[in-house]
């Protein structure tokens, strides 16, 4: 299966093992926007407010590109700063694009308490409980 993971750039360094773990499985994986340089984005802030938000936008942009690519997404939603199976602002709109698209929409923890749990409830997606090999 073709799969785009999704998550906090704060979590790129834990990512590697699962990401290896998939491939192993024979998926191909779509890495995450700026997977390479996790903190691009702080940089882009000291720049200006224009050129972040121009390079925000062309991230939206790219990471359309990659869900429409893919069968799937994976997030993985981990532990951030004492909110459990954290998602984020990007990491929602992954979701919600790959529902419109109607794409298998995999995460690897329970919903998070957030101010959208009643989105992702609708959304339905299927929880893997920390299970890659339930991805089919």
């Amino acid at each position: 299966m073709k799969i785009f993971v999704c998550c906090s750039k704060h979590f790129y360094s834990s990512a590697k093992p699962f990401l290896e773990e998939l491939e192993k499985k024979g998926h191909k994986i779509t890495l995450p926007n700026s997977y390479e340089d996790p903190f691009k984005e702080e940089k882009m802030k000291k720049k200006s407010v224009e050129e972040h938000r121009k390079w925000k936008s062309e991230k939206l942009k790219e990471q359309v590109k990659k869900i429409k690519n893919n069968s799937a997404i994976l997030v993985l939603n981990f532990e951030k700063k004492g909110i459990k199976n954290y998602i984020g602002g990007a990491t929602f709109l992954e979701i919600y694009e790959a529902w419109k698209m109607k794409k298998k929409i995999f995460l690897f923890n329970h919903l998070p308490n957030c101010s959208f749990t009643d989105e992702l409830k609708a959304i339905n997606p299927i929880i893997l409980n920390g299970d890659l090999s339930k991805i089919k």
